[in-house]
């Protein structure tokens, strides 16, 4: 059952790689449109709403991973509640860990994989947000040097 459970989250964990890269992407071409468009809205209002917006892009991707680990765990059994399943992902992903709701023996295992997972990827967001914020920190010195 180990090698089962390792298998499965180890799928899911590429799963939700590639949901995270496709996300970070995506909010690194929206911060650079932005950086990059010419004009008036370059100030520091401007960053600020593009460093939020591409927060709020990978903060999506990231719970679009805890719902697919809470889909998993709820087509696997664990739990009769979709909110629930959903519930106990989160505190996996985000490695707060309460404890007040458990999987079987048999999927403990699924847990502490989540949980590596949801750090990695809640690094990765942090190590993107920041290249983000260096990209606008460096086109704004670049366009204050041109002028």
């Amino acid at each position: 059952m180990i090698l089962i459970n390792l298998a499965i989250g180890l799928l899911t964990m590429m799963g939700c790689l590639i949901v995270q890269i496709s996300f970070s992407f995506w909010s690194l071409r929206y911060a650079t449109r932005q950086a990059d468009e010419p004009g008036p809205g370059n100030g520091l209002l401007a960053g600020i709403l593009t460093l939020l917006m591409a927060m709020l892009i990978m903060m999506l991707g990231n719970f679009l991973q805890i719902v697919l680990w809470g889909t998993l765990f709820y087509w696997l059994g664990e739990f009769h509640e979709f909110y629930e399943a959903v519930y106990h992902s989160a505190v996996n992903f985000t490695s707060l860990g309460y404890g007040d709701v458990v999987m079987s023996a048999q999927r403990k295992l699924l847990g502490p994989l989540e949980a590596l997972n949801g750090i990695l990827m809640l690094g990765l967001t942090s190590a993107a947000l920041l290249g983000i914020l260096q990209y606008l920190s460096k086109a704004k010195q670049q366009r204050q040097d041109r002028n």
